[in-house]
């Protein structure tokens, strides 16, 4: 990484980048690990890993060049924080269900805070709002669920969704519709569906992920579908397409 960063030899972009220019590609990165553990090759995951990592390490070149911090002290602070954050295991060993887990973990953050100086006791306070929508949404109704702001059973949440529904539809078809109030009421029926998958005990981001990559894979069936009968998408009927994605569906079924 010093190597690529010289300002003599080394490699032009990577001479450009500063922090912020690297952090949408760490965040897409993240995601293609993901992607890597979704499909299960560990070749694959490896490789998406060892991106991730060279992210890590690009900052690390970043943060020594500006007498900041390195690679070894990134480490250290990393050992520092797991220890201090696992006291009932590095500290006074302990067996602790997982709402005395909960408790203890938002103890020690917010002790955290406290010496940092943060001065925002909310227990929805160092939650990123760069984090994507999906998994901010659950950390959200996560923290908030921790003490008990949460409907104990499954049938209010889905009554939740059902009423969103109606308010977007509502809105749909109002007099003189408000294309601000139908985001707004969207925004309030996707944030409902993320709490319905987190009572289920599904993360959001991945539940979407995978149905992303399966719709994906039915549409490029259909459109080779559509080209084996001699036509095209552009030109192919709804009624066409339509029947070729019950024929995706139904060999994607049989697999």
């Amino acid at each position: 990484m010093q190597r690529l960063r010289d300002q003599q030899h080394g490699c032009p972009w990577d001479q450009q980048q500063t922090f912020a220019s690297i952090a949408p590609h760490t965040i897409e990165e993240a995601y293609e690990v993901a992607d890597a553990i979704a499909s299960g090759n560990m070749l694959h995951i490896k490789d998406e890993v060892a991106d991730l990592l060279f992210q890590v390490v690009f900052y690390a070149q970043l943060g020594q060049e500006q007498n900041a911090f390195d690679f070894s002290a990134i480490c250290q602070h990393l050992g520092d924080k797991l220890e201090r954050r696992h006291p009932h295991v590095f500290d006074k060993p302990q067996a602790l269900d997982q709402t005395a887990l909960n408790q203890q973990w938002e103890q020690i953050k917010q002790q955290e805070r406290n010496e940092q100086g943060q001065h925002d006791t909310s227990l929805l306070a160092n939650i990123p709002p760069g984090l994507a929508p999906l998994k901010r949404a659950q950390k959200i109704q996560k923290k908030c669920a921790n003490v008990g702001f949460d409907w104990p059973e499954l049938p209010p949440v889905v009554d939740k969704i059902h009423e969103e529904i109606a308010e977007v539809l509502a809105e749909i078809h109002a007099v003189t519709p408000s294309q601000t109030a139908i985001e707004e009421e969207i925004g309030d029926l996707l944030f409902a569906v993320v709490n319905l998958a987190r009572h289920a005990k599904v993360d959001a981001e991945t539940a979407l992920l995978k149905a992303n990559r399966k719709f994906e894979h039915r549409f490029r069936q259909v459109e080779q579908t559509i080209q084996q009968q001699g036509n095209s998408m552009q030109l192919a009927t709804l009624e066409e397409m339509e029947a070729a994605w019950l024929l995706a569906k139904k060999k994607q079924c049989r697999q």
